[in-house]
């Protein structure tokens, strides 16, 4: 058996390429949607790719299962539990409909549907028996259900997708999958999910990309409360001190149910000239995007650019200040090369940012803007009708600068009405060291406020002698 984890980093998000060598056949589960790195595996193997599938219907990026199954005429399955309101749509009207114990079968490995809900209603881990080794499973992969020292956050679909109060029974249906499901596994087993540290999935994932169900049976925060059976105790822990969620998660819930765009063959970018994008920019036909590190940008870059650093991070930072479904002008992105710019351009549709028209290498010929940056003693005296703290909540609990207001990087261009107007005054914006804060900023500065940022943000303020931070929830 060839099993292989395909980890973004950006995303915090892995998928598996799973083959049977003697067969030459391979079920990818839960890809993304620059299908490349499947395609090469397939290829390196001497392997057909016969089958897609994935957990869940996903909300922190956009799936990659009707794209793949287009590219390789592989089938889709996906899963048919969790009742009417999470039933697949239109785009997966070919897909096989899974229920609990469907089995996969690709030469001599079986992958078994287990239903698992909690994370969401529908949501299935697949169990996986190379039967050339033994007749019982050696894997689970678990999808957002277990990850390493944590659990999927039932919360989701209040925080982005519109439900109302679903947490507590996605709670009590976690305890029940856990109890029912994973805990009937032998402790052997290795445990394989779809995210770790960084993902706003769950609160305390591990960065060790795999464990066992006996690791986290006895080591997991969670084991004390199922060994008990204390259900109360459990959801309690759960629901606390979860991060904030991201408002595009909402938007990744619709088109992953429906089914994704297919993207295709990719066309060329183009490359512009610094008087033809001059142009673009006078008429406001298109939006630049400012790839460099804050510090950088705060030396000089384009008027109401998107500062969306990258590549590592495009997908993360790109969803949080542009929104697909209300904006249409394309990007043009600052990229050393042709190279970075196809690779930035692979980490944004991702999250179904599809708009990128080209690129420029330079900023030479551009006429440029300092974005403004006030250093932590000016602060005071400074004014301002808002101070606007961009960290999670659980960042701004834990301390924040006094007379601050929280609302996340993430969440800020959908919750303008929670803001002064644009005329106001200057809102004065902080993260932790400046990064998210000069993303929220560029974004708040495109949508017409007027934005300074304190200079080093807080870990900046919290180092000048006699400042004192303030606690507690906003």
């Amino acid at each position: 058996m060839l099993l292989e984890r395909i980890y973004d980093e950006d995303l915090a998000q892995a998928s598996y390429f799973i083959g049977c060598q003697a067969k030459g056949e391979a079920i990818v589960v839960d890809p993304r949607r620059d299908i490349g790195v499947y395609l090469d595996i397939a290829e390196k193997n001497g392997m057909t790719i016969v089958a897609v599938t994935e957990t869940h219907i996903h909300a922190d990026y956009l799936s990659g299962t009707r794209e793949l199954a287009a590219r390789t005429g592989a089938e889709m399955l996906v899963s048919d539990e969790g009742g009417p309101d999470w039933v697949y749509g239109d785009g997966f009207e070919a897909a096989v409909r899974m229920r609990h114990g469907h089995r996969i079968a690709l030469g001599n490995i079986t992958v078994e549907a287990v239903h698992t809900p909690g994370h969401t209603p529908e949501h299935l881990a697949f169990l996986v028996t190379d039967g050339a080794q033994s007749t019982e499973p050696g894997f689970v992969l678990t999808g957002d259900f277990v990850f390493v020292g944590d659990l999927g956050r039932p919360d989701l679909l209040d925080e982005a997708a519109g439900g109302v109060d679903t947490r507590f029974e996605g709670a009590k249906q976690l305890f029940a999958s856990l109890r029912d499901r994973f805990l009937t596994l032998p402790d052997y087993v290795q445990v394989l999910p779809a995210h770790g540290a960084g993902s706003a999935c769950g609160k305390a994932l591990g960065s060790v990309p795999s464990s066992t169900v006996g690791y986290e049976r006895n080591f997991s925060w969670w084991g004390r409360y199922l060994k008990t059976d204390d259900e109360q105790g459990f959801i309690a822990e759960l629901l606390s001190g979860q991060p904030d969620a991201h408002a595009y998660f909402g938007r990744m819930k619709v088109e992953n149910r429906e089914g994704p765009a297919l993207l295709g063959s990719a066309s060329a970018l183009t490359e512009y000239s610094p008087a033809a994008l001059t142009e673009m920019l006078e008429s406001d036909s298109v939006i630049f995007v400012d790839t460099r590190d804050n510090h950088a940008v705060h030396a000089g870059t384009v008027a109401r650019s998107l500062n969306i650093p990258g590549p590592a991070k495009a997908a993360s930072y790109g969803a949080w200040v542009y929104d697909p479904t209300v904006e249409t002008r394309p990007l043009v992105l600052l990229a050393a090369s042709r190279e970075e710019a196809e690779e930035l351009r692979g980490h944004l549709v991702r999250v179904g940012i599809d708009s990128v028209a080209g690129f420029i290498t330079s900023l030479d010929g551009l006429s440029l803007v300092r974005p403004l940056v006030i250093p932590p003693s000016a602060l005071a005296e400074f004014s301002r009708s808002l101070l606007l703290d961009v960290r999670n909540k659980t960042e701004y609990a834990d301390g924040h600068v006094p007379g601050a207001a929280q609302l996340s990087g993430g969440r800020v261009l959908w919750h303008l009405d929670e803001l002064p107007a644009p005329e106001a005054g200057t809102i004065v914006t902080y993260c932790q060291s400046g990064v998210r804060n000069s993303v929220a900023a560029s974004a708040l500065r495109r949508a017409g406020y007027d934005v300074a940022e304190l200079e080093g943000s807080y870990a900046g303020w919290i180092a000048e002698p006699g400042n004192s931070p303030a606690f507690g929830v906003a």
